[in-house]
């Protein structure tokens, strides 16, 4: 650590005294759900339900994540899916990692200038709802690839539960409820077959909703596997959706699709060794770089609610998100710096950079040069009784993706086209600013934050954790492991404490109602920084190994999340 720099810190830390832990009101923190034996944590009760039913009778951690997954998009269609994509995380007892890419790629027919209207400029709409916005779905392919390397029970039955839930129906939760109510105008503007299931005057908590259209299409997948989806009747009625709106799904785009191993990211921050999605996911890379660069403060000593420790998290995120809009992208198509971005030495560079004195503007941030040489996603974690763990984030992109149902079919189309830098420098629906990387090309993968992320302490698993949140899932996820490694909360503790998030541009701490009193607030201004509060961010769903071997899950209480163990 640079001493001048740790020098300035506690003289700032003195300075910011007033604002310690020890005069800030109790912080809340609650233990969660705590199991002997495996957990399961997602953003739905049956869901949840589902994937604990598969491991009490016998089946392991990717047993349960392909039936939850499955299971998410019947009961949370705004994000769970078979017409989005993602990225899992895979540890096995044994400490070995897997990381599967089954994002979603833009179709042979993508062009670089597809969403730039007459005058040049960017028309969202188009990237954002309606056929022209989806891209290949993923995550059929993806959970048939992962079940067929490491699954133990047989696919049928491990789609039977989703299948039963369409069939047969299932009670609305109150969110939910809502979520439909909400979209009832774009799902009546864009869908060109009107899904009769979901248009509905006003949906109400407890009424009993049908995919009889779903269980037909997950009937054919238990059936025929990933040709279930990319072939036969499916493909027919993807095509045919696409015919009639203007779409650019081809039959052969659904054929080629394929799921992709990658390298994993991991990197040691103390004596935790943490192991996070790559590229076309920008979430490890972004998470490594803020560990590194935080690693050079001493928050423990700071405290959770110190200006201090405010301060040096924003000023680094501003730093990683302005690498991140220059350099990240698909990495079959761009060569991402990967070992530069992630070099210690870099990162101790960019956080020596940090003035305490006051906030730099997004203007006077750059992404750093190198030594030659809408938020609905959904995510779940999973360990299971023979110590496999399972981190998996996937989406639609936007809540309910585009908006369209494949007629038919009965399942809704994403909307990740608009990840890409559709007019580089011009902000997606989340505000990310991208650039020449991740510019739209056909079959080329969309740059993502999804970060889901398995933490080892020494050596040994310690945490399985991830969120949605479109932009703010990176800061989501190292906010919540800071919590608990250098702020003893919890995991529960961890997931409901406020949070808050810097992205470079737009240049404001975005903040949950409560993350900030009064004090603490006006000290932040002082220092330069702008402010936008908002009612929620993210839904943290987490798993940590106690001490005593035992599990403690953590679910999100923005959402319907639920923890269920044994």
């Amino acid at each position: 650590m640079n001493q001048y720099r740790y020098s300035i810190a506690l003289i700032l830390l003195f300075i910011f005294s007033s604002c310690s832990d020890e005069q800030q009101p109790h912080i809340p923190n609650r233990q969660g759900v705590v199991a002997e034996h495996a957990m399961v944590v997602s953003a739905h009760p049956l869901a949840t339900q589902v994937g604990f039913e598969i491991l009490k009778n016998g089946g392991n951690a990717i047993d349960a994540a392909v039936a939850v997954h499955f299971a998410l998009a019947v009961v949370f269609p705004a994000a769970g899916n078979i017409g989005g994509g993602g990225f899992m995380v895979y540890r096995t007892k044994d400490g070995k990692y897997y990381t599967l890419d089954y994002r979603e790629k833009a179709p042979n027919l993508a062009g670089r200038d597809m969403y730039l209207d007459e005058n040049g400029e960017v028309s969202n709409q188009k990237s954002t709802l309606g056929h022209l916005a989806s891209g290949v779905p993923g995550s059929v392919d993806g959970m048939a690839t992962v079940h067929e390397k490491f699954g133990q029970k047989p696919w049928k039955e491990i789609l039977h539960p989703a299948i039963d839930l369409a069939k047969n129906g299932f009670l609305l939760t109150e969110k939910e409820a809502s979520a439909l109510n909400n979209s009832q105008e774009p799902f009546i503007t864009y869908n060109t077959v009107l899904p009769e299931n979901i248009i509905r005057d006003s949906w109400q908590p407890g009424d009993t909703i049908f995919y009889k259209d779903l269980a037909s299409t997950l009937e054919r997948i238990a059936e025929k596997g990933r040709e279930g989806f990319y072939g036969g009747e499916t493909a027919r009625l993807i095509v045919e959706e696409m015919n009639r709106g203007q779409g650019l799904i081809s039959y052969d785009d659904l054929q080629n699709y394929h799921s992709v191993w990658r390298e994993p990211i991991s990197f040691n921050y103390k004596k935790y060794t943490m192991t996070s999605m790559g590229p076309p996911s920008s979430g490890g890379i972004a998470l490594a770089q803020l560990f590194m660069m935080i690693n050079n403060f001493p928050l423990h000593q700071w405290g959770i609610n110190n200006p201090n420790t405010i301060h040096a998290m924003a000023e680094s995120e501003k730093m990683v998100f302005a690498d991140r809009a220059s350099y990240l992208g698909d990495e079959d198509f761009v060569d991402v710096p990967v070992g530069n971005l992630m070099d210690i030495q870099y990162n101790d560079q960019r956080a020596a950079t940090i003035d305490f004195s006051k906030a730099r503007t997004a203007d006077e941030i750059f992404a750093g040069t190198f030594v030659p040489e809408h938020e609905e996603t959904t995510h779940f974690s999973i360990v299971d009784q023979y110590g496999n763990a399972v981190s998996s984030t996937t989406t639609l992109n936007g809540g309910f993706g585009n908006h369209v149902v494949v007629g038919g079919a009965g399942f809704f189309l994403n909307n990740e086209m608009d990840d890409f830098s559709a007019k580089p420098g011009s902000p997606n629906m989340f505000g990310l600013v991208g650039g020449e990387a991740n510019a739209i090309a056909p079959n080329k993968r969309m740059l993502s934050s999804m970060t889901p992320t398995i933490v080892e302490k020494d050596g040994q698993l310690f945490m399985v954790v991830g969120t949605p949140g479109g932009s703010t899932i990176i800061t989501s996820v190292f906010q919540t492991i800071l919590n608990v490694v250098e702020f003893d909360l919890h995991m529960q503790g961890s997931v409901d404490f406020p949070r808050f998030h810097h992205q470079w541009r737009p240049d404001k701490i975005i903040y949950e109602t409560d993350r900030f009193d009064p004090l603490l607030y006006e000290n932040l201004k002082k220092l330069g920084h702008q402010f936008v509060e908002r009612s929620s961010i993210g839904r943290t769903d987490a798993i940590l190994i106690l001490e005593d071997g035992h599990l403690e899950g953590a679910a999100d209480p923005r959402g319907d999340d639920s923890a269920i163990g044994f």
